[in-house]
């Protein structure tokens, strides 16, 4: 069986870069089995009490250990990395406030109104927008450093994914854009989301950024590109998508 115990936001891992078999004599709380993924045998979950300094176990941001664990490994860390800020966020029922109880790997239930409650991710759209030899990057206040990225924002109720996009382009920089299609979609356990990602190509509109959620914006060549997101995000992936395009 394989454990998975985080300390607030990092991951307890082994030296050798695997979810450990084992886990060292230290206090736990809310330890609890979830769904598993591709077949896994059952998966526990577990937050630490306190730092734990073992012979054989480190501690490590849940996004740097992307490339480090197995994709598999790194997927079971992010669901159960989802699972406990869900648990945290649902102590109470909100039609009566009573205290949740847990009915199922996945879900809680209120004992007294009956009000059942599951995970529900927030969904939010991004985009790669190309116009001819140029893609559209964005510099959100959000971005760390020098990095760019591309146009994204979540779904608003009653909204379509694709409305969603087009709504985010417009109200960030002014852009219109055609051909929308659907790139994939990726788990964010940061903390609690989805990303949808789609590819489109420019159509009219002059640049223009809304100051309160960029720094800045503009279009580049495959052969000037500036500081991208690691391979962990999916905004990545759109990147090297379109640059394997030119190659082929």
């Amino acid at each position: 069986m394989k454990h998975i115990a985080f300390l607030a936001e990092s991951l307890l891992v082994t030296t050798d870069w695997q979810l450990p078999t084992e886990l060292p004599s230290v206090a736990f709380c809310w330890p609890r089995p979830i769904t598993t993924l591709q077949g896994r045998d059952a998966v526990c979950i577990y937050r630490l009490d306190y730092p734990v300094d073992c012979d054989g176990y480190q501690l490590v941001p849940l996004r740097q250990t992307h490339g480090r664990l197995s994709q598999d490994e790194y997927l079971l860390a992010g669901k159960a990395a989802e699972l406990l800020y869900w648990d945290s966020n649902s102590k109470f029922c909100g039609c009566c406030g009573g205290p949740m109880r847990w009915q199922t790997e996945i879900s809680k239930q209120c004992p007294y109104c009956g009000k059942e409650l599951w995970p529900s991710p927030a969904t939010a759209v991004i985009v790669r927008v190309t116009r001819g030899d140029e893609m559209l990057m964005i510099q959100s206040h959000k971005f760390k450093g020098d990095m760019y990225g591309h146009v994204a924002g979540f779904v608003e109720t009653g909204e379509t994914l694709e409305q969603c996009v087009a709504r985010e382009l417009m109200e960030e920089t002014k852009i219109r854009v055609k051909n929308l299609r659907y790139f994939g979609s990726q788990p964010w356990p940061y903390p609690y989301g989805l990303m949808v990602a789609f590819t489109a190509d420019y159509e009219s509109g002059e640049l223009e950024i809304q100051r309160k959620e960029l720094r800045k914006a503009g279009w580049f060549r495959r052969d000037h590109l500036p500081t991208i997101p690691d391979e962990a995000s999916i905004s990545r992936w759109l990147i090297d998508d379109w640059l394997k395009e030119r190659r082929t």
